[in-house]
């Protein structure tokens, strides 16, 4: 059955006389070149085939697709959906505003859209896969002269390129031919310019130039020169300049295998020479949504800038700490820019729209906006993926838009759903009933007593202020849990986004536990006898804190698949912190206390990294460090969400979720076998790091290789969990080590993600014993029971 299977789906299958199937290609002689970025330019891209077969999982899909796919049938539905819509477009013409006949014209256009797709990229099945690819001689050629431009434009200008083509059966296998002889390197640039203005500037930045001396000469280099120029220029006063001025001439030297690189910079047609323009006048103007309100304008003036409203309804001075351009300023694009995306940031505009007026060498800045709708419901209807369990949920949100007239937005917010968890105790993983609802209010400044000038100072650094009040309701099968929180917070940004800041001054909880089943209180006090402090997490408790994150981005992180990026999350927190200065008794001292109190330190950083090898494949990883350290009033305890937890699909994912460690500890082995962890397993410390190798297989579906690495542990000794405590002589023998094998179907808009990972290190057996992988064998090729996971998830792990 299964060899009947492959030979349906084999390559060659239904090839036509003279129709070969590209089974290889190869290039040969890139011995100084960049093999992947030449590989990208073969447009005869062998498909992906699964080893020792003639199968292509992608080929397969296609033709399932393409065995129901009816472009003529798909052509008529798309010409009566366009006549359909011509009618309804005629009939708006004589009714218009008539909600039914928009909504059609909508669905219409929604239609043919589709239909287009599908015609141009076929069905759904289609796109997923990919068609096999046959031997096409003009694509081999034109792959040809790709490489060669590529070559010539990489230094190799004396380079030489050949193709062969060999057959065998209905296969074929394509040889590119590459000579590259020396490449040649840059010997010297000069600029050539009458502005001395100009010349000044490219002077004082040459540190910055993308041209070296000694290097390789680059056809890239030259471009990205380019922009940089124009940038520079625009972002200092010439309004008028673009790149079209900018000329490079290369000059080969044969003999030496060098060029010199000129860089001519044109005088403009309209006038003698590039002049600076400064900024005269400001216009700020919000139009009324339709012309009939025109005459409901109200006009001001504030810090040099014209506003002109639709009614008496904004904050002049808010708005100005957004604009970034000053008159009497040399015009910057970034500037322009930045003003138009800190205004958009606002969240008042429908668009914000930045033109300029020019008389002489002076300018006049004209921003134009409309008011965006001044309330918003937003309803969303999902799935989340928590250990492993799906969960439905619904979430709303209203929003009001300037509030109290100067920027400010009112937010009410709920949300419901199921939420899988994986429970405290040995009773598996089961969904929670989860219900929140909340109301803030955002102010674009902070709110800061005694302090108003941090508007002027602090504007370009989008500033808003949120305060928020919320409750919380969880109903688990062993308790149900209340909570009502507020906080009040400050974030900022740099101007280019690239540093994200909040400080939560003030984040109050009050949490209460009502109901607790007698079969989970018993669990609890057999916990506390063993030593674990689960139960002062259910008793009435009273939790505040202060805290700080910053997020810093490194070329723009999250952008994947177009160069390497970086992100690093700092996080601290003091917990109880006014605590210091009152007299509140120690949560040991259990009669006289009404609600547990908690102090604490803590502290975490975050990094990952984002490399890409070629479009295909990249390299990811991610290193993460915790340590959390509670204080006075604590006891020795924290507040349970404020410990450290390892394992799970986000983590070391060899492990379930909130079961790995602490530190050597062995813990309690429920009947399920070795690896059946009965209880969470909390720690004030962690360290942990994720590797991961990722590769496009075909359409949709991605594959990664991975290897997980961390462990928690506890700060001092703990008499219930020996070997759980840090200590540096020994913390680095006991990291548990992962390994395995993801599947990823990437949608773009979503993500769904398959992880097997296998133990291979386990720090909770003896030392000489920790190697686990040997396990996995023949007869047993996921090891002992509960030694190998599937973790399902959506989205990436980092």
């Amino acid at each position: 059955m299964l060899l009947g299977l492959c030979l349906g789906c084999s390559l060659t299958k239904n090839l036509s006389e003279g129709e070969y199937v590209v089974f290889d290609a190869e290039i040969e002689g890139s011995d100084k070149s960049d093999e992947a970025a030449l590989a990208n330019l073969n447009q005869q891209e062998p498909n992906f085939r699964i080893p020792l077969l003639n199968v292509s999982p992608g080929v397969t899909i296609y033709r399932i697709g393409n065995s129901f796919y009816d472009k003529e049938k798909i052509t008529q539905k798309k010409e009566d959906a366009q006549e359909e819509l011509s009618q309804i477009t005629a009939q708006l013409d004589t009714i218009p505003g008539d909600r039914k006949l928009q909504k059609r014209q909508e669905k219409l256009q929604s239609k043919i859209e589709g239909y287009t797709k599908k015609e141009e990229y076929g069905n759904g099945l289609m796109r997923t896969g990919n068609p096999v690819t046959k031997l096409d001689s003009n694509l081999v050629e034109a792959s040809q002269k790709n490489m060669a431009g590529y070559l010539q434009n990489n230094s190799f200008f004396d380079s030489k390129t050949d193709f062969t083509v060999t057959t065998k059966g209905k296969k074929a296998f394509i040889t590119y031919q590459l000579t590259e002889n020396s490449p040649y390197l840059v010997d010297s640039i000069f600029t050539k310019s009458e502005n001395t203005e100009i010349q000044k500037l490219l002077k004082s930045s040459a540190d910055r130039s993308n041209l070296r001396v000694g290097k390789r000469y680059a056809q890239d280099d030259i471009i990205a020169e380019r922009n940089r120029v124009e940038e520079l220029l625009k972002n200092n006063g010439f309004f008028m300049f673009s790149k079209s001025y900018l000329e490079y001439n290369v000059y080969q030297d044969t003999t030496k295998k060098e060029v010199q690189i000129e860089q001519l910079i044109r005088q403009p047609t309209f006038a003698d020479k590039h002049e600076i323009y400064t900024i005269d006048s400001i216009n700020f103007r919000i139009n009324p949504p339709s012309d009939e309100f025109a005459d409901a304008q109200v006009k001001g003036e504030f810090n040099d800038i014209d506003f002109s409203f639709y009614r008496d309804r904004y904050s002049e001075r808010i708005l100005a700490s957004r604009v970034l351009i000053n008159k009497g300023d040399k015009y910057s694009r970034s500037s322009v820019i930045e003003s138009q995306r800190q205004l958009s940031n606002l969240d008042l505009f429908r668009f914000v729209n930045i033109t300029f007026d020019t008389l002489g060498t002076s300018l006049t800045a004209n921003i134009f906006t409309q008011p965006a709708q001044k309330y918003q419901l937003t309803n969303q209807l999902g799935l989340s993926v928590t250990e492993q369990l799906p969960g439905p949920f619904f979430s709303t949100s209203l929003r009001n838009r300037n509030f109290f007239r100067a920027g400010e937005i009112l937010e009410f917010n709920f949300r419901a759903g199921l939420e899988g968890v994986a429970s405290a105790t040995n009773q598996g993983v089961y969904q929670s009933k989860e219900l929140g609802v909340s109301a803030s209010i955002i102010f674009p400044r902070f709110l800061i007593p005694f302090a108003p000038s941090t508007l002027e100072k602090y504007g370009r650094y989008n500033p808003n202020t949120r305060t928020q009040i919320g409750y919380n309701y969880t109903n688990r099968p062993e308790y149900t849990r209340k909570g009502i929180n507020a906080l009040l917070s400050y974030n900022w940004a740099t101007t280019n986004n690239r540093q994200q800041f909040t400080v939560n001054v003030a984040d109050i909880n009050y949490i209460r536990t009502p109901k607790i089943t007698q079969e989970f209180l018993d669990v609890l006090d057999n916990l506390a006898n063993q030593g674990n402090n689960l139960i002062w997490s259910f008793l009435p408790s009273f939790v505040s804190s202060f805290s700080a994150q910053s997020i810093i981005n490194f070329n723009q992180y999250g952008n994947w698949k177009t160069r390497p990026s970086s992100l690093l999350k700092l996080f601290v927190e003091s917990g109880g912190t006014t605590l210091n200065f009152l007299d509140v008794p120690s949560n040991s001292d259990v009669e006289n206390i009404d609600y547990a109190n908690f102090q604490w330190l803590k502290f975490q950083a975050d990094f990952r990294r984002y490399y890409p090898l070629d479009q295909k494949q990249t390299f990811a990883y991610r290193f993460n460090f915790g340590i959390a350290q509670p204080y006075g009033v604590s006891a020795g305890i924290l507040p349970y969400e404020k410990y450290f937890f390892a394992g799970g699909g986000t983590s070391i994912r060899a492990w379930q979720a909130r079961r790995l460690g602490p530190g050597s500890y062995k813990p309690q082995i429920g009947t399920g076998g070795r690896y059946d962890y009965d209880f969470e397993q909390p720690g004030e410390m962690i360290i942990e790091s994720m590797f991961e190798y990722r590769r496009n297989l075909y359409g949709y579906f991605d594959m990664a290789l991975f290897v997980d690495v961390g462990n928690s542990w506890v700060i001092g000794a703990d008499l219930s969990r020996p070997g759980a405590d840090f200590r540096f002589d020994r913390f680095y023998k006991e990291f548990a080590v992962g390994t395995g094998l993801g599947l990823r179907m990437d949608f773009d808009f979503l993500i769904i993600r398959l992880d097997l990972a296998t133990k291979a290190i386990d720090p909770s057996e003896p030392e000489g014993d920790r190697w686990v992988l040997d396990n996995i064998n023949f007869k047993r090729p996921f090891g002992l029971k509960g030694q190998t996971v599937l973790n399902f998830g959506i989205g990436y792990p980092f």
